[in-house]
């Protein structure tokens, strides 16, 4: 496992932005994977191969980009690794951005599974401060986005269960 997450450390050292995008589609992926097999306990007989490719190139194509830039993006707003910085850092991401990507990834999953309106409007109620909170305090801005996508394994389960439950 030490050896893992060197070569991970060496790779985002080379390549952060790559790296990045990998990481947050395959965790989006195994959201899918994980909401399939756990909660909807489909088996591996009808695990639909489909549907974890959509939602993994949402987390290559949209997630990542999205997710990362935005962190840039933060760290020039909010300047600073103090407990104070964290907290704005928190409250800035909470407040405006993460509303506004839960709707577009919501949207974008909802219109590639034809949800309606209603349906994926209801799916914005639930987001995780205390995780950004932490994440802003002892987490470096190029490891932001694993972080954020590991513990959002479970929340991309969740997500994709109900953005692809009919």
């Amino acid at each position: 496992m030490a050896g893992l997450w060197r070569s991970y450390q060496v790779l985002m050292s080379k390549y952060p932005w790559t790296v990045q995008i990998v990481t947050a589609g395959s965790l989006v992926g195994v959201g899918d994977v994980i909401s399939q097999q756990l909660i909807e306990r489909r088996g591996l007989a009808q695990h639909n191969v489909q549907r974890t490719a959509k939602m993994m190139s949402i987390g290559f194509f949209f997630v990542g980009p999205v997710v990362g830039s935005w962190y840039k993006v933060l760290d020039r707003l909010v300047v600073g690794g103090t407990k104070t910085a964290a907290m704005k850092k928190m409250l800035v991401d909470q407040l405006c951005f993460a509303p506004c990507f839960l709707g577009a990834f919501l949207c974008i999953s909802g219109a590639l599974n034809g949800l309606t309106v209603d349906e994926n409007v209801a799916k914005l109620k639930r987001l995780w401060p205390p995780v950004q909170i932490a994440n802003f305090y002892f987490i470096p801005l190029h490891h932001r986005l694993a972080v954020v996508q590991i513990v959002a394994v479970a929340w991309n389960s969740y997500l994709t269960w109900k953005a692809n439950k009919m």
